[in-house]
């Protein structure tokens, strides 16, 4: 039961290819988890911007939506349809402007900092050295 020389020879090419397959795979493995983790580094950046223009959004229409409310119950109480909804429903809109302004200064101050954090020297106060 002696192999012959020939397929003694496939065996050691299959045994080749087998590794070669293995050491393609792997290193296929590694470019896949770096790919991915380039994707999701620029996916939290994606998100960051979404999750802020949310933010505004959503701010402004619910003043709107508070201005609104209070002058429709306004309105109700007193019987001054549609006065009381349509002063409060500018005055909603005021209070929304005022609150995306304040937030995109708050996210603006934010961005700000974490940009001078990593500046260094250049971007810490310090004083002359006095020569005299």
């Amino acid at each position: 039961m002696n192999k012959p020389q020939g397929t003694e020879g496939r065996d050691v090419n299959a045994q080749g290819v087998t590794r070669d397959l293995a050491s393609r795979i792997a290193s296929a493995k590694r470019d896949r988890e770096i790919e991915d983790n380039r994707a999701s580094a620029n996916g939290s950046r994606d998100n960051r911007g979404l999750a802020r223009g949310l933010r505004l959004g959503s701010e402004f229409a619910a003043a709107i939506l508070v201005g609104t409310g209070i002058g429709y119950l306004a309105d109700l109480a007193l019987g001054t349809s549609p006065w009381g909804l349509l002063i409060m429903f500018m005055v909603g809109f005021a209070a929304g402007i005022m609150n995306v302004i304040r937030a995109v200064a708050e996210m603006n101050a934010e961005a700000a900092a974490s940009s001078t954090a990593g500046a260094g020297p250049r971007g810490a106060n310090t004083k002359p050295v006095d020569e005299s």
